[in-house]
């Protein structure tokens, strides 16, 4: 193409060919062609990417939306084991045969103590003296008597001797030996008299000295030298018999009914740490009216620690049964009565209704109504359905 141009008052002709220029231009558009399908590619490529991971995503999201609404619980399978039925209570401690000990005779002035509180004694052991300077005339004249008596007796014996004798020679009647016979009856007559007041001042006597009736243990003692006793002066000493000791413990109605003699027990005093064994020698045969309780007596062997009067708390094991035992959280109830969940071979909830019996520290018993080999919700029970979906987890070991 030829063009004319008239510049500066020349004309001048320019003649465009177009081939160098045009091969650059079109060398750009198709540079910036392929960079724009590229881009789209690209472009494509990511868009194509992004939506799929988004689809992913909201399957994963709906998946685990859907696991998520299934609770884990955790299970247990407990078993049977056997549990002892405890009977706790508190009460006194006391000697179990306890002997009041008092003057048994007219009394006088003590003269000596011989035990202390604590002291053992044998039977028939003087715990103290009474003065008997009195009464040890009184022996003296009468035995005095006996003696007077026993010579008469013999004289009188000797008289009849003589005459049975004499009598077949025709020297002495009939009515003699008779006569000598009474005598002589009478004087032995009046031998056993002196005899018996004597033994009657002895005993007397002896009965001035404060003996125990028992062997024993010293609890009390409530008599000093120089006091001066009678029969009305009360108690001056307490013995336990042997030495044995028991718990007097108030137990309710309903724990006294499991109760009966011979069941083990164990004692611990107030202050102590120390366990006593025992067990029960009597149940009380009778409830008091006001508090509707009974007593248990657990009789407990001699011991320093054991003190009568003291406190101390009593766990009575008044038998035993073979259950399923499960703790409180474990066990529902309604309207229909107690309940447990199991868990199926297909993981669901199962009601389960149950019969409890003793609660201990070990748990509550199951009495019927389980074998001990169900797989049971040992928590979270109460936000449960019957035949809802779950996933089991056994409890760990302690």
């Amino acid at each position: 193409m030829n063009y004319e141009a008239k510049m500066f008052g020349r004309q001048e002709r320019l003649e465009f060919t177009g081939e160098p220029g045009a091969r650059s231009n079109r060398r750009w558009i198709w540079i910036g062609i392929v960079a724009i399908v590229v881009i789209g590619a690209l472009t494509f490529y990511l868009l194509s990417r992004g939506g799929d991971a988004a689809g992913k995503g909201e399957s994963a999201k709906s998946e685990g939306k859907g696991q998520s609404q299934v609770p884990t619980v955790t299970v247990v399978s407990p078993g049977r084991s056997t549990v002892q039925t405890i009977v706790s209570g508190t009460g006194t401690l006391a000697a179990r045969r306890e002997m009041p000990v008092g003057v048994a005779g007219e009394g006088g002035m003590v003269t000596r103590v011989l035990v202390e509180p604590g002291s053992w004694v044998g039977a028939g052991q003087v715990l103290a003296t009474v003065d008997r300077s009195v009464q040890s005339q009184t022996a003296q004249s009468l035995g005095a008597s006996v003696r007077v008596a026993q010579a008469d007796a013999r004289l009188a014996q000797s008289e009849l001797d003589r005459a049975q004798r004499l009598v077949a020679n025709g020297f002495i009647s009939k009515a003699d030996i008779e006569r000598k016979t009474a005598a002589r009856d009478q004087a032995a007559a009046r031998v056993r008299v002196a005899q018996a007041q004597a033994s009657e001042t002895n005993a007397r006597n002896r009965r001035l000295d404060i003996r125990a009736p028992a062997a024993g243990l010293v609890l009390t003692r409530q008599v000093e030298p120089g006091q001066i006793v009678s029969s009305g002066s009360g108690v001056l000493f307490r013995l336990a018999q042997g030495g044995q000791m028991e718990l007097r413990t108030q137990l309710a109605e309903s724990d006294i009914q499991k109760l009966h003699a011979g069941v083990q027990a164990e004692v611990t005093p107030t202050g102590s740490t120390k366990v006593f064994k025992g067990q029960v020698w009597q149940v009380s045969p009778i409830i008091d009216p006001q508090s509707r309780q009974g007593i248990a007596r657990v009789a407990l062997s001699y011991d320093p620690a054991l003190r009568p009067g003291g406190f101390a708390s009593a766990r009575i094991i008044a038998g035993g049964i073979t259950a399923v035992i499960l703790p409180q959280s474990a066990i529902q109830s309604d309207a229909q009565g107690n309940y447990v969940f199991t868990i199926n071979a297909r993981n669901e909830a199962v009601r389960t209704p149950v019969t409890t019996g003793e609660v201990s520290e070990s748990g509550v018993a199951i009495t019927s109504g389980l074998t001990g080999a169900e797989r049971i919700v040992l928590t979270a029970g109460a936000f449960l359905n019957p035949g809802q979906k779950v996933i089991p987890t056994p409890q760990k070991p302690n």
